[in-house]
């Protein structure tokens, strides 16, 4: 028989395109002349994953000798600077270069898994297990046999890139002290080319110091450093642009007291540990000592530095155990002294260490190049002391690309050339051994030293279904996309995040709001789109298993039609539109399933009352009244909430049609059919379901079909039905007013030259448009309602840039509510969702009626508004039920089957957002609401 044998290939070293929801993340792990010197001098092939906001074009690599691939499938070494996403992975062996076997790949990276970090243990995971898998060699433990210093790394660039983000974010914050210092200037790192121009450009601003000095609200310019290493280093290279006098801890008190102390310097304080640690025994700072014994160490730094700093760089690592810089408690303190001091010191901080809640406990959380600083303020901080301004971008050296990447790769290289001899067979030498130092995973095994991880690895597998690999070698993965990236995505986003099989895509046209959704997920990736281009919108449908829509709801038809084309279902949490009925029998035929109203109104209300009906049937109860409100309302603590008693948590134009429609419903036996012209006057001033809180609503829409979609029986045999919306008290006169003066006109456009302008213009477009209306003359109106106090305060202090172009008032309106009653920071919103059932014994006729209620009341935090959360996260637990192919229905429906409902309230239920039922209540919201209809 004649014997074939595989062609041997070349070693292939191949650099990956890093993921592309890190929009800022340009760094090349090789320069294109790095790798020609590989294809000339080391015989390899190079290949280069193609990517357009790489800092060295295709095109240089190209020259170099490299070739242009889309995927690196032939690759036997695999570089990048980040993780790189699951779905990229090339775990198979690779055609060895040497022989007719495969071989294990090698991946070199920042791989973020040597600690344990949890939200990369899939990455982990993904390497351990068969003994074909990739070896996995982390970049961040390459180091020096003799001091174990890092070798390869960027630190010395985030400490240059620090200092120029840090200054820039300081010269921000001075400008609302009041103050316009020189730093102005300060070009931020990523808008110049090349560090050089960056240091030409400081230098000129340390020129100018020299010459003019510094503002004297300021007084002396007083930066503080911490830090030894790579980073301290890199800040202490930049701020030597500036005119720098060096002084010590001690010097701190005199400096600043002394009024003849020279503002034309920049005075630097280099804090050693020895500076701020002190044994609580009142024993001096010994390095062995503090690291042999960290918990018997506290920190003054609060006392003796930080009050006198202008600006304070942190260059200095933590980890758990050891004492923090300061904390949320010596924060205040300090800045309690440097308010003494003056000169608004220690109200700027750059953490270019950057870990949340570490060596400065008050960083909640990393920045972005995109949003690179923030106001920390801890609840514990007195309302009287300033926030500080805190600039912690967690990829700094990302904003200087072409130079770190230069000096990334002058020093990889040398391990690089040692990679690939091994390959050959040569694994001799102190680089071989630096590698191996570094090496996390190989052969499917963690290394000795970090056998530690299986048990995270096995936990974390234990705690999700193991994601299965196909026979290329790449992880599948469960693909939603998400259409939207407004108000209610963040929820949504977090809880499709917390499933490691599943990959989400954002795609909206917001860079920032993706940004921030994205955040430190690494499964959550997001591309810009224009909903206009069909094509664009057409792939990323095709590319997923699940499509969700959070765009305005005229969009949602656009987005079920690719669906439909591609067989790919769809959530969305608005009302079925005609437009989406219309679209029923196609989905059917194409086995696709149109999810809608699975938000909070609709959607859990719906599920909630569905539950408990269904409940209450099979114990023989006949649904005689069914009253269901819901709105979401400030919380109770919210200080200002306006003329409306009201703000925005959602869509501000939904809010203001939602007063225009049209409404239906029944109480007592009688229909009410009440046309939108009149909904606002048709109010029930009370609606009883928060004891402890007053309460008004309206109907909302026609409530009759819902005894259909909750199978309560023919509407004629219904004592009453109803569906509202609540508001508090005064809501529904004061909109009115405002709908009554043109406000809410949706026909016809006004210009505005002046916010002035606009209630006279709403005034007259409502006269010509409805001249059988009646006109309201201002000069006239009695304020006993406090209607013009009300219009007094719309267009009091602050408000909003003018439309650009002629808009109807209500839409002018939208924006001006839009920017006048937004919530503050520190504010919080409610949502609350009331269902009344009156029920009577279908087996005992003769028995009482009983009460039955299901109340749920939730209130925003910190991170989400209320209404986010309840919107967001249903459909998020929808999402994942079809994604697991466990809802069996197909076409354009609601949430009402109970393999919809029952796996969204249960997981609502999970995360405190459940229904509280309670039965025997003895008011009952409908005898109230007949009440109010009587009393109008």
């Amino acid at each position: 028989m004649k014997a074939f044998s595989r062609v041997l290939r070349p070693l292939t070293v191949g650099i990956r395109r890093e993921d592309p929801g890190r929009i800022w993340e340009r760094r090349a792990p090789l320069t294109p002349e790095a790798v020609q010197d590989l294809v000339t001098k080391q015989d390899v092939q190079v290949q280069v994953e193609s990517c357009d906001r790489r800092i060295f074009t295709d095109d240089e690599y190209l020259e170099a000798g490299a070739s242009i691939r889309k995927d690196l499938s032939a690759a036997h070494i695999l570089l990048g600077i980040k993780e790189p996403t699951l779905s990229s992975l090339q775990l198979s062996p690779a055609p060895s270069p040497n022989s007719s076997t495969d071989v294990t790949r090698t991946y070199m990276m920042f791989s973020h898994t040597a600690k344990g970090q949890a939200y990369n243990l899939p990455l982990l995971s993904c390497f351990l297990g068969d003994k074909e898998l990739p070896r996995l060699i982390d970049f961040e433990l390459l180091t020096d046999a003799v001091n174990g210093k890092r070798t390869v790394g960027f630190g010395w660039y985030a400490g240059v890139a620090g200092v120029f983000e840090a200054l820039s974010s300081m010269a921000h914050s001075h400008l609302e002290f009041g103050v316009a210092s020189p730093f102005l200037f300060t070009p931020r790192p990523h808008t110049q080319p090349s560090l050089d121009h960056l240091r030409e450009a400081l230098h000129a601003i340390g020129a100018r110091i020299a010459a003019e000095g510094t503002p004297k609200a300021l007084g002396p310019f007083i930066v503080g450093l911490t830090g030894t290493g790579n980073v301290a280093e890199g800040c202490l290279s930049a701020l030597s642009e500036l005119p720098i006098v060096k002084v010590a801890v001690r010097d701190l008190p005199a400096l600043v007291k002394d009024p003849e102390t020279n503002l034309r310097k920049i005075y630097l304080v280099h804090a050693l540990p020895s500076d701020y640690f002190t044994r609580i025994d009142g024993g001096k700072y010994a390095r062995d000592h503090y690291y042999a014994h960290p918990s018997q160490y506290s920190s003054n730094f609060a006392q003796t530095i930080a009050p006198y700093l202008t600006l304070f760089l942190n260059g200095a690592g933590w980890a758990p155990g050891y004492p923090r810089i300061m904390t949320n408690e010596q924060l205040a303190a300090s800045l309690t002294l440097a308010q003494e001091v003056g000169g608004a010191r220690f109200t700027n901080i750059g953490d270019i260490s950057c870990d949340p809640e570490g060596g400065l406990e008050f960083l909640t959380h990393a920045t972005t190049l995109s949003a690179p600083f923030f106001k920390a303020r801890p609840a514990s901080l007195p309302q009287y002391l300033p926030s500080v301004t805190m600039m912690a971008v967690d990829i700094l050296p990302s904003s200087i690309p072409l130079d770190a990447s230069r000096g990334f790769s002058r020093a990889l290289v040398p391990y690089l050339e040692s990679l690939i001899a091994s390959y050959g067979g040569d694994n001799s030498g102190d680089r071989i051994e630096a590698l191996n130092r570094a090496t996390i995973v190989n052969k499917g095994e963690l290394a000795p030293k970090h056998q530690w991880l299986q048990e995270r690895v096995d936990a974390w597998r234990a705690s999700t279904t193991k994601p299965t690999t196909s026979s290329h070698g790449n992880l599948k993965a469960k693909r939603v996309v998400m259409f939207g990236s407004g108000m209610v995505a963040g929820p949504a986003v977090d809880k499709l995040a917390e499933r490691s099989d599943v990959r989400l895509v954002i795609a909206s046209n917001s860079h920032l709001e993706m940004e921030k959704l994205r955040g430190n997920h690494y499964n959550v990736q997001y591309r810009e789109i224009d909903m206009g281009k069909h094509a664009d919108v057409s792939r990323l449908v095709e590319e997923s298993d699940v499509v969700i829509s959070l765009l305005p709801a005229h969009f949602h038809p656009v987005v079920a039609e690719h669906c439909i084309q591609h067989k790919k279902h769809m959530i969305t949490a608005s009302y079925i539109s005609d437009s989406m009925k219309a679209l029923h029998f196609c989905a059917l035929e194409s086995d696709v399933l149109l999810l809608n109203e699975i938000g909070l109104d609709p959607g859990i209300d719906h599920c909630s009352a569905i539950s408990l009906i269904s409940r209450l049937q099979a114990q023989n109860k006949k649904i005689v009244s069914f009253i269901s409100f819901c709105g979401g309302l400030p919380a109770p603590g919210v200080e200002d909430m306006g003329p409306l008693k009201y703000k925005f948590s959602w869509s501000p134009r939904g809010v203001l049609t939602a007063a225009l429609n049209s409404a239906k419903f029944r109480l007592f036996g009688e229909e009410k059919n009440i046309f939108g012209a009149n909904l606002l006057r048709s109010y029930f001033p009370q609606v009883p379901v928060m004891p402890s809180v007053p309460l008004e609503g309206y109907a909302n829409r026609d409530s009759l079909p819902y005894a259909a979609t909750y199978h309560l029986g023919p509407v004629p045999k219904l004592r009453t039905l109803v569906r509202g919306t609540l508001r508090y008290p005064g809501y529904s006169e004061r909109l009115q007013f405002f709908k009554d003066i043109g406000l809410l006109e949706l026909n016809g456009t006004i210009a505005l030259n002046d916010w002035i302008d606009f209630i006279p213009l709403s005034q007259k477009l409502k006269q010509e448009l409805h001249p059988e209306a009646k006109h309201i003359d201002l000069q006239y109106v009695e304020d006993d309602a406090g209607h013009l106090e009300a219009l007094r305060w719309l267009l009091a202090g602050p408000t909003p840039p003018l439309p650009a172009k002629p808009m109807a008032p209500l839409d002018i309106f939208t924006v001006l509510l839009a920017y006048k009653l937004q919530y503050a920071p520190h504010e919080h919103d409610m949502v609350v969702l009331s269902h009344e059932f009156i029920t009577k014994s279908v087996s005992e006729p003769l028995a009482p009626e009983e009460v039955h209620t299901s109340l749920l009341v939730a209130y925003g935090d910190d991170k989400y508004s209320a209404m986010a959360r309840t919107v967001g996260l249903p459909v998020a637990l929808a999402a994942l039920e079809v994604l697991d192919g466990k809802v069996p229905v197909r076409g354009v429906v609601g949430p009402g089957d109970a393999s919809i409902r029952e796996p969204v309230l249960a997981g609502m239920e999970s995360v405190g957002l459940g229904m509280e039922e309670i039965s025997g209540a003895s008011e009952t919201v409908e005898k109230a609401l007949q009440l109010d209809i009587s009393d109008a």
